[in-house]
């Protein structure tokens, strides 16, 4: 895939603020237009303190800190796949700056397959209807005069997008940093072949593309890093480097994510949100409760 035959233009180069989080090694964008004040904000985090139960706005304050000090309006509030490490908070960042939220349309699927997974009854919607902007393969949209695009990069989860602005795409967990691989395939709906085939899809962009990350871990005690380019992940990818077959790559990942435990926050995150980060309804007493299946995960 060249830059002429893109949906965006990729000599706009939009200015990407990131915010690590090192509780859940998530890393949050605020992404301006370079045109204009517009800005998109991708993959928020809502605090937890999981043994106490206590929610908290810390990091989504650096944001809103951070948008406001600069006079943007946010458009856009992106959610690249329902997370399942880590707490969105996109509701409390769109009551206090506004926005759209949007996610790929298989949240559907996801919905319907954890809606199961925690017995949510028919009154839990498994329409996608909780989110503003369900996106489709290709699906283009704007930030300011910016044009953005999504991919649909499932394997990961059904609902796994890669959007594209200007020369910058937002890869969720489809990738790592090349010395940090590819994420797991291993949870309900995910699939390491359609892994592979998305990954190619991502490397198919212009090499000199700009690649964030949704998560580092610091591999071999390196500093946390979250910018690459495509050119530098077909280069240099332990899991995914060019040369790589889908059945090398079917084998290791297989092999790799039967060692892995499950994440730490896979229940409150994957509760919240698939409800686009609200909470579960109160119950009769005006609590709220977060479910723990047992033996499903």
């Amino acid at each position: 895939m060249t830059a002429s035959n893109l949906p965006v233009d990729t000599s706009v180069k939009p200015e990407v603020t990131a915010f690590f989080d090192p509780q859940t090694n998530t890393i949050s964008y605020v992404v301006k237009d370079p045109g204009s004040n517009a800005c998109a904000i991708v993959d928020s985090v809502m605090d937890i303190d999981y043994a106490s139960g206590r929610l908290s706005h810390a990091s989504a304050d650096r944001i809103i800190e951070h948008v406001t000090r600069e006079g943007l309006t946010t458009e856009w509030l992106i959610e690249t796949h329902v997370h399942a490490d880590h707490l969105s908070a996109a509701p409390y960042l769109q009551e206090k700056l506004g926005g759209k939220l949007g996610i790929g349309e298989n949240i559907t699927i996801v919905q319907d397959t954890f809606g199961k997974v925690f017995n949510e009854g028919t009154e839990f919607q498994r329409d996608g209807s909780q989110f503003d902007k369900l996106f489709t393969d290709g699906d283009t949209y704007t930030v300011g005069g910016m044009t953005c695009f999504a991919i649909h990069t499932p394997g990961h989860t059904p609902a796994c997008m890669t959007h594209v602005m200007g020369d910058a795409a937002f890869v969720g967990d489809t990738l790592f940093m090349p010395d940090g691989g590819t994420a797991r395939a291993d949870f309900p709906g995910g699939d390491a072949a359609e892994l592979y085939r998305s990954i190619q899809k991502v490397l198919a962009l212009p090499r000199d593309m700009r690649l964030f990350m949704c998560h580092d871990y610091g591999p071999n005690g390196r500093d946390i890093r979250w910018e690459t380019t495509v050119g530098d992940e077909r280069e240099h990818n332990i899991h995914v480097r060019d040369g790589v077959t889908e059945a090398e790559f079917v084998a290791m990942r297989t092999g790799r994510d039967a060692t892995l435990d499950m994440p730490k926050l896979i229940i409150p995150s994957i509760q919240v949100n698939m409800r686009a980060g609200q909470l579960p309804p109160k119950d009769e007493s005006g609590k709220t409760f977060l479910k723990v299946p047992i033996n499903e995960l």
